[in-house]
Parts: C-alpha cells; sequence; structure tokens
C-alpha cells in the first residue's frame, strides 16, 4: 500500500510536525512518504506531484492557513483517481465534524484528535478491509449519514517515538525552521484558543528530548522553536532545559519559546540573565489585551504587573528576544480600549509587537457564545471578526492599517532612532503614530504596491511634510542615521540629495584622511587612506549631535559631519562623528 502524508505549509523554511510523528509512529508496519508544499503553490503543480506518486492514501493534515488551499487537491485527486483513500486531520477538522463531512464529501475519512495512533489503525483497517466501525477517533460518512467513532484515549507521550531522524531532513535542518514539542496541552482556558478544549498537559520524557536536540544541532539544525503552549507552566521543567540548552548549544543556534510571562519566576530570569549566550534564545508572549474585563470575559487570567516585570527585566538583561502579540476584537475591546492595550504593550520598547485580529476558531468557546457580542465573522477560514457589538468593520480596518505600518518600521527594525524619537517627542503616543502614517499609507494606495527600502524612507519624509512635524530637518538627521547604520556595504545611491557638492565631499574626506585623529582614537586606529575613505565612508552634515542622543536621547543642536565606515571585511558599519566648528577651525575648506 502506497501511503502519502502531504500538508501545504506556510513558507518553505517551515516544516510540519505531525507529518513526522505520524510517519514515525507507523514505522515499520507502513511505509510512509512525506509530501510537503506551500500553500503559494499552484493547485496543478501539487495535484500532478502527488498523482506521480501513485498513491493508495494520501493523508492531509489541516490548519486554518491551509485548509480552504487543501480542498480543491482533494476535489481534484478525487476526480482523478476515486479510488484514492482521502484522510484528513489536524486541529481545523477535529471540530465541527458534521459540517466537515457535509461540506467534503470526497474525503473518506476524518481523523479527530490526536492523530498518531488513529492513523495507524486506521491504514490498518484500510489495508486488511475491516470494519471503520472499529477505529477509534475518526469520523465518516455511513450510508450517507454522518458517524463518528468512540474517542481515543491520549496517547503516553513516553511511548511516541521521535520524528527527528530522517534521512531526508538532515540535508535542509541548517535552512528550515524545525519544530518541536516537549509537552502537549495547555492548563489555562482561554475562549478563543483550541489548546484550551485539552484538559491537562502531558510531557515527553525530558531526557529522550535533549538527545534529540543534540542529534538536530550535530546536524546542523539553526532555528529549533518550541511548540509547547506554555513551555514554563512547570518552572522545574522549564529550568532545566533552560540549563541544558545553555550548556550544550551551538553557535548559531536560536530557541523559541511560547511562555507565559506573568508565571515566570524571577529566579529563572535572573538565572538565563546571567548564563544565557545573548541571542540564543527567543521569547514569544501572548500579552492579547491589557483589558481586565476583556481577560475575563475570555477566561484569560493575567497579571499584568508580574507580566511587566517579566518583560522589562528580561528586556534590561539583553540576552533575550521578546515578540509580544496583541489581538484586537476580543469581547468588550472597543477601539480606544484597544489603542490603551497596545500603548501598554508598546511602552515595554521590545523587538517586537505582533498586531492579529481574533478569529473565530471551530470548537472554541468564544464562537460557540459568539451571538453575545454580536460578532460576525468569515464563513471560511481563517474566520476572522468583521464587527462585534463594540468593534465596527470601519474600525478594524483602521487597525489593519496600524498592522502594515508596524509590521513595516517597528518589527522590521528599519529605523528604531526615528520612530522612537516620533512616538516619544512628536505624536500623542505610539498608536497614534502608526495610525495616523497608517491612514496616510493608504491614501497613497501604498498598500497596493511594492516597495524597495529607500521607499520606505522616502514615504515617511513625505508623510511628515505633509503633517508638518516639527523640527523636520532633526527628524530627517535620524532617518539618515537609520539609513545607513543599517547597511552592510556602502549604498550606491542613498534616497535624499546630499548637503554637499562632491567637491566639499572631497574636501572633506581629503582632511580626514590626513587628520583622523580630529575624529576620535579609534577612527584614527583605522588607518583609512584617502582612496580607502572614498570607497567605503559616506559623509553627510546633520544638525544634532547624533552621538549624544544615541547614548542619552539629548538633543544638541550644531552641525556635525556623520561618518559612516562600512568594513568591507567584518560588514559592521560604525558611526563617527565631529562637529563641523572643529573641520572648520582645523582649515578644511568650506
Amino acid at each position: 500500500m502506497n501511503i502519502i502524508v502531504s500538508t501545504l505549509n506556510a513558507k518553505y523554511i517551515h516544516t510540519s510536525l505531525a507529518l513526522r510523528y505520524l510517519k514515525a509512529f507507523c514505522k515499520p508496519d507502513f511505509k510512509i512518504e512525506m509530501a510537503e508544499y506551500t500553500i503559494k503553490d499552484p493547485v496543478m503543480n501539487i495535484v500532478s506531484d502527488l498523482y506521480s506518486k501513485d498513491p493508495d492514501v494520501i493523508g492531509f493534515s489541516c490548519y486554518i492557513w491551509n485548509i480552504e488551499e487543501t480542498i480543491p487537491l482533494i476535489e481534484m485527486l478525487k476526480k482523478i483517481r476515486p479510488e484514492i483513500k482521502i484522510v484528513l486531520g489536524g486541529p481545523e477538522v477535529s471540530y465541527d465534524v458534521p459540517h466537515w463531512l457535509e461540506r467534503l464529501p470526497e474525503v473518506d475519512y476524518f481523523v479527530v484528535g490526536e492523530g498518531e495512533e488513529t492513523f495507524k489503525d486506521l491504514l490498518e483497517m484500510i489495508e486488511s478491509g475491516g470494519d471503520p466501525g472499529s477505529v477509534a477517533g475518526i469520523a465518516y460518512l455511513k450510508d450517507g449519514k454522518p458517524h463518528r467513532t468512540a474517542p481515543r484515549p491520549k496517547l503516553d507521550l513516553k511511548t511516541v517515538p521521535t520524528p527527528f531522524r530522517f534521512e531526508e531532513d538532515l540535508s535542509q535542518l541548517s535552512k528550515r525552521v524545525t519544530y518541536i514539542e516537549t509537552s502537549r496541552g495547555c492548563p489555562y482556558s482561554c475562549a478563543f484558543c483550541l489548546s484550551s478544549i485539552e484538559v491537562g498537559v502531558r510531557y515527553f520524557d525530558i531526557e529522550m528530548m535533549k538527545e534529540e536536540i543534540r542529534f538536530l544541532m550535530e546536524n546542523g539544525a539553526k532555528t529549533i522553536k518550541f511548540v509547547d503552549r506554555t513551555f514554563n507552566i512547570r518552572r522545574d521543567y522549564a529550568l532545566e532545559m533552560f540549563e541544558f540548552l545553555i550548556t550544550e548549544h551551538r553557535p548559531g543556534t536560536v530557541f523559541q519559546f511560547e511562555i507565559t510571562a506573568d508565571i515566570m519566576r524571577p529566579e529563572v530570569i535572573e538565572y538565563l540573565n546571567e548564563h544565557a549566550p545573548k541571542g540564543l534564545f527567543r521569547f514569544e508572549i501572548g500579552v492579547q489585551s491589557t483589558n481586565d474585563n476583556t481577560n475575563e470575559l475570555v477566561e484569560r487570567r493575567q497579571n499584568f504587573e508580574k507580566l511587566t516585570r517579566t518583560v522589562t527585566t528580561v528586556r534590561d538583561g539583553g540576552k533575550i528576544v521578546q515578540h509580544l502579540d496583541l489581538i484586537a476584537g476580543l469581547p468588550e475591546e472597543n477601539y480606544d480600549s484597544f489603542r490603551k492595550t497596545f500603548n501598554d504593550v508598546f511602552a515595554f520598547r521590545i523587538e517586537e509587537v505582533q498586531l492579529g485580529f481574533l478569529k473565530m476558531l471551530r470548537g472554541t468557546g468564544l464562537r460557540i457564545r459568539a451571538d453575545e457580542h454580536d460578532y460576525i465573522y468569515m464563513d471560511k477560514a481563517p474566520y476572522e471578526i468583521l464587527g462585534n457589538n463594540v468593534l465596527s468593520f470601519d474600525e478594524i480596518i483602521k487597525i489593519k492599517r496600524v498592522e502594515d505600518v508596524l509590521e513595516k518600521y517597528w518589527n522590521d527594525h528599519r529605523m528604531d532612532a526615528t520612530v522612537e524619537y516620533l512616538i516619544g517627542r512628536v505624536f500623542p503616543s505610539a498608536f497614534d503614530f502608526f495610525q495616523t502614517y497608517g491612514d496616510y499609507w493608504e491614501r497613497q494606495g501604498w498598500s497596493r504596491i511594492g516597495h524597495q527600502l529607500e521607499d520606505l524612507f522616502l514615504r515617511l519624509r513625505s508623510f511628515l511634510k505633509e503633517a508638518e512635524a516639527e523640527r523636520f530637518e532633526l527628524i530627517e538627521g535620524l532617518m539618515k542615521y537609520d539609513y545607513f547604520i543599517r547597511q552592510k556595504h556602502k549604498p550606491r545611491k542613498p534616497w535624499w540629495d546630499f548637503s554637499m557638492d562632491k567637491k566639499q565631499q572631497s574636501s572633506y574626506l581629503k582632511f580626514l584622511s590626513d587628520h583622523a585623529s580630529e575624529v576620535s582614537e579609534q577612527f584614527e586606529a583605522l588607518s583609512l587612506s584617502e582612496k580607502e575613505l572614498h570607497k567605503h565612508v559616506m559623509i553627510e552634515q546633520i544638525p544634532f549631535d547624533i552621538t549624544q542622543f544615541i547614548e542619552d536621547g539629548l538633543i544638541i543642536e550644531k552641525t556635525v559631519l556623520m561618518i559612516i565606515y562600512f568594513d568591507p571585511k567584518t560588514h559592521v558599519t560604525q558611526l563617527f562623528t565631529v562637529p563641523e566648528e572643529q573641520m572648520q577651525n582645523a582649515g578644511v575648506l568650506m
């Protein structure tokens, strides 16, 4: 029997942990081939590839991000080869099963819930021609009517074989994200989340997990993401794993975790701040809302004071990148309340703020009680809300504009100094800056066209000019600094016209080659010739001391020569400054 398990990932770099568990669990009784695609791949290409494998059974792993792209594959495959047995499993089809049985009559069997043991039993039944009713944990049409078998007991995770040692994966480990779980289940009951439906948390054997992580690192894995719903729910387990990763990690490896910040113990944070190498860990933290009434309505227990302590202590430690999630559209969170939530979270000034929109997932308490808050939402995945009793569709559209520019101008860290200045000294709050700019961005039609890096600077400058932002020349100086400092190579043509002509620039560069000590000892130590300066240095006049601003946020207005050196060997960019008055006093030609 030729068996394929398949899924559509969001991007090529992602991998499906589910497929690998299915394949591992069914060995050696069944030989299974994994076939992964992306949601951007043409349907005909995927169908052609699957057809060429001559399958008897195809199992698809389904989520909100791929179900609508998976359905056309099923329909086409059944038309071409009606005898193929199609099996669907995954979170998206494990709930509201009668709906899926009615909508997808082409599907032979649905695996409901945890899939490894069920899928193996199902394959045994198909191979032997047995009775589907004998397989626990599935649903199917029987005599044209929905039929669901008895639920299957949860697996003992300590008996589940490793999904990480397949030969075909090894060459790709360094290029893709490796997903790993050390537990299943969640202790919380958030009404918008599927994880709240499964009661209790089960753990894999920690020594076995350590051995698997060693194997992954030895074979080149660079990004390992733990998908545990709350990695730190057991302090001792989390701390032991942190200690192991710190001790045995390999250079260049990054580990990502979903943590609950308000239960993180201070001694754990202290240990990480003291011992973790910078950049080794990345924390994803679901804040969602800072509105107490909203959190109570979705049965979300959150102590914002303790969360603040964790996030700020981790931030101040400077070792761990943090990513905080917000959800717009939760019950009784209107536009003004969400503005406050956004500003509460943005005040932490952490690396990433992810602004998402509520999705009414099948099986969740919030979807079941949707009428209580007059929710309207998309009929098909991803079931995103279109409005409720306190948040209109117009307001959702406005918040989406915030999301658009937030991603481009903060989460991608293209101009941190500029944005920090704008939200702290020009606009009333971070939300107001992103909203006002997002509205302008939409009016210009930029959301419908692509952009290069330089376009982002030009568009922000256009917005600030129209908004008549105070101290525009100072802001433009910050933008120039942000543009230069993030370049690894000397840019060919920046987005502005230089304040000096070529003759002035040459005069300054010649002076710098002869009088490097006028800048600093560090600059002098570079020992750059005039030729090297022309090749690897850019200079520009700005109306304030950028070095002073970066160090302590003070604005000292004076004309300064900003000197940017693009090291051709290390690709590290360095900033130097010297007051123009000092240059003039030293005799440089103006």
